[in-house]
């Protein structure tokens, strides 16, 4: 660690560089799979109609508590069952998992096969029942 310290300090503008192009990185790698909205902004999209909930959580899961209206479509099939999807491509499609993980990824497989407006719940599905909305439970 000392000389991590030792590095940084005789090599500032190095290290702001590498700061800057891990965060350009980042930002970059998490708008492809589409934005991330609050559980606010879901709720008005939903509200209006102008939005569909994709969760991509496992069955198991969706069961034990999802938002109302929600299109249940696990993580693992989402490449072999796109297709069920396409009734919604005029929608924005807000991709939802247990906590985050999953949503940038599936944004992408929708990206490629065309669908131009997907978003992500930021947090996903935890930071909507800690927000303590409203679940359908199965």
């Amino acid at each position: 660690m000392d000389q991590f310290i030792e590095f940084a300090v005789n090599h500032p503008l190095h290290v702001g560089a590498l700061i800057a192009l891990g965060s350009a990185l980042a930002f970059t790698e998490m708008r492809k799979g589409g934005q991330s909205i609050s559980s606010a902004q879901l709720t008005e999209l939903v509200n209006r109609n102008a939005a569909v909930v994709l969760d991509v959580r496992e069955k198991a899961d969706f069961g034990k508590g999802h938002i109302v209206g929600a299109i249940s479509l696990p993580f693992a099939k989402i490449g072999e069952r796109v297709g069920e999807l396409e009734k919604y491509r005029e929608k924005t499609i807000i991709v939802l998992d247990a906590m985050g993980q999953h949503s940038g990824s599936v944004g992408k497989t929708l990206k490629k096969a065309g669908f131009a407006n997907v978003v992500r719940l930021q947090g996903g599905m935890s930071t909507w029942t800690g927000d303590n909305l409203p679940v359908v439970r199965k």
